[in-house]
């Protein structure tokens, strides 16, 4: 008798804590968006997975000596975003933002939702509870880039505590681009301005794209030393991509690899979703400022987009303003959905990538900065 009670009182139904049951429930609810509502499931598929391991009592999964604490090593130290920005890099075309190089000012005003949303973070602290300190605010701002591999950097680097929560909001409103987006972009923009046909872009020759991420990363790492990281291996995945000579490496970063550390990653993060770090006050508070941040960097995109357009020769089209957030390309989709709602005729997809894969540079710079003065 006393071995069978010793025996239940190892099993994980008799240590198991409320906390515990409803982590484990959060992590059910991310496989479910993952795989019945296709919200980002190469992350969050990974991530609800993971949250379910870490909570699972005695297994410790999460603590030292387990699986996954071994695994957060590679954001500890991050080697996985790095891994995820190369691979992001090798799949990115350049081509039209270079055609069109204004819409880097659309990939700029985008990331003013970051700013913003560092003050906003530090404004709640007269709320009582919560407590965020610069780094705090400084890592949760980052959230308004869209840009997920950035904002577990630059967590891993100044709040490792929020590291979870940071890491949800900032997937799950990437995963949430068609539903947050469009009717912002509604609300800013005219049924004349959404029917404006953007002219057709220039060519842009080989010589252009393999020389373009060499001088962004040369002035970037000179300038903004702190953000050489991102944008370095964005930069080395992006030139062997276009560089035509190494097709095998490039094939590689683009699946092989990139598919590899998103299932660690994916599974590091759920790691630290575990009820003693997530269930807290703060975490709501995050999730409310990562919402705010996205909605302003989309607004800020559109607007920016109209002021062009009082001075351009050429027309633009406000709505590719939303696709400077870095969702890439999921904002540019919506961008064109939107587009293509108002006019049949009216493709903005290729016009959309522009501010797109700007977006993903500005996040970059902008994580820089904040690393520089903050760090």
């Amino acid at each position: 008798m006393e071995n069978l009670n010793a025996l239940w009182q190892s099993t994980g139904f008799y240590n198991i804590q409320a906390g515990q049951l409803f982590m484990m429930a959060v992590g059910f609810v991310l496989l479910y968006l993952a795989i019945k509502r296709g919200f980002e499931p190469l992350l969050l598929l990974p991530i609800g997975f993971g949250a379910v391991l870490s909570n699972i009592p005695v297994a410790g999964m999460s603590d030292e000596g387990g699986l996954l604490y071994y695994l957060y090593y590679g954001i500890k130290t991050g080697l996985f975003p790095l891994l995820i920005f190369m691979g992001v890099g090798a799949m990115t075309d350049f081509g039209p933002m270079l055609a069109n190089p204004k819409t880097l000012l659309l990939g700029a005003a985008a990331q003013f939702g970051i700013f913003a949303t560092l003050l906003g973070a530090l404004a709640l602290n007269i709320i009582p509870g919560l407590e965020f300190s610069m780094k705090d605010a400084a890592a949760i701002a980052i959230i308004g880039g869209a840009d997920g591999p950035t904002a577990i950097y630059v967590a891993s680097k100044l709040a490792p505590e929020l590291l979870g929560a940071i890491a949800v909001a900032a997937y799950s409103y990437m995963a949430l681009v068609p539903l947050i987006q469009p009717p912002i972009m509604r609300a800013l923009t005219t049924q004349e301005e959404r029917l404006i046909e953007m002219a057709q872009m220039r060519a842009v020759g080989k010589s252009e794209k393999i020389l373009f991420p060499l001088m962004l990363l040369v002035l970037t790492a000179l300038l903004l030393p702190s953000a050489a990281p991102l944008v370095g291996m964005f930069c080395l995945g992006n030139l062997m991509n276009s560089c035509g000579v190494v097709e095998r490496l490039s094939k590689t970063a683009q699946n092989e690899l990139i598919n590899i550390v998103t299932i660690f990653l994916g599974l590091s993060v759920g790691s630290k979703l575990n009820a003693e770090a997530f269930l807290k006050f703060e975490t709501l508070g995050i999730l409310a400022l990562g919402a705010i941040a996205f909605c302003i960097g989309t607004a800020a995109g559109v607007l920016m987009a109209k002021l062009m357009n009082k001075f351009s020769q050429t027309p633009i089209n406000p709505l590719i303003g939303a696709a400077g957030v870095s969702a890439v390309p999921m904002a540019a989709r919506v961008a064109n959905k939107i587009g293509l709602e108002a006019n049949p005729h009216n493709f903005l997809l290729m016009h959309a990538m522009g501010p797109n894969v700007a977006g993903v540079i500005g996040s970059a710079v902008a994580a820089g900065i904040l690393l520089s003065l903050v760090h």
